[in-house]
């Protein structure tokens, strides 16, 4: 059985640091300080993708721990989840620890926000990566996959929305402002285009 693999691990992309939860409301969060309305709707599509991921995720947990019986909690290593939470889909880290915002970053700035963008999703894809060496049952094999694959689109999307920004800038303020704070300045820079 895998019970507990699936609901101690899972759980970490649930709610934990590198987790769906933590990218959806970092993507809806980023989207009201982008100055491009591309960059708004990516972050608003991928935003709400992640939600439908997570909900992926807490479907695939409770499928496979809501029958769980007593022996098999103990078995499993699940006593202290189950005294907590019984089987119900709570989020945390595959450590125990719960969800906490302290793991996400919304900076305001579209430069440092994208490169946070593209570093959350290379986790999550290491942490689908990772489930998927140690996961044996084929039905939550093929979910994962696909979980996995959409990090990997979700990067190249935000590397283009990167490339994007960073176009729209003068070349020589690169790194002087933050576009979505110095209006003013990413106005001026984007006329000399």
């Amino acid at each position: 059985m895998i019970y507990f693999f699936i609901s101690d691990h899972h759980f970490s992309e649930y709610g934990g640091p590198d987790g769906e939860l933590g990218a959806s409301l970092r993507y809806l969060s980023q989207r009201f300080t982008m100055p491009l309305p591309e960059l708004k709707a990516t972050l608003t599509d991928i935003g709400t993708e992640e939600l439908n991921h997570l909900e992926m995720i807490g479907a695939i947990v409770y499928q496979l721990t809501k029958d769980l019986t007593e022996d098999e909690i103990k078995k499993q290593g699940f006593e202290d989840y189950f005294v907590d939470h019984t089987t119900g889909v709570y989020p945390q880290s595959a450590g125990g620890s719960p969800y906490t915002t302290a793991s996400m970053q919304v900076k305001g700035d579209p430069i440092t926000d994208l490169h946070e963008n593209m570093a959350a999703e290379q986790k999550a894809r290491s942490t689908y990566d990772n489930i998927l060496r140690f996961c044996d049952d084929y039905d939550v094999k093929d979910a994962i996959r696909f979980l996995r694959e959409r990090e990997v689109v979700h990067y190249q999307r935000f590397g283009e929305n990167l490339r994007l920004m960073t176009d729209k800038l003068d070349e020589k303020n690169f790194y002087a402002f933050n576009p979505s704070f110095d209006k003013k300045c990413f106005k001026n820079c984007m006329k000399k285009k």
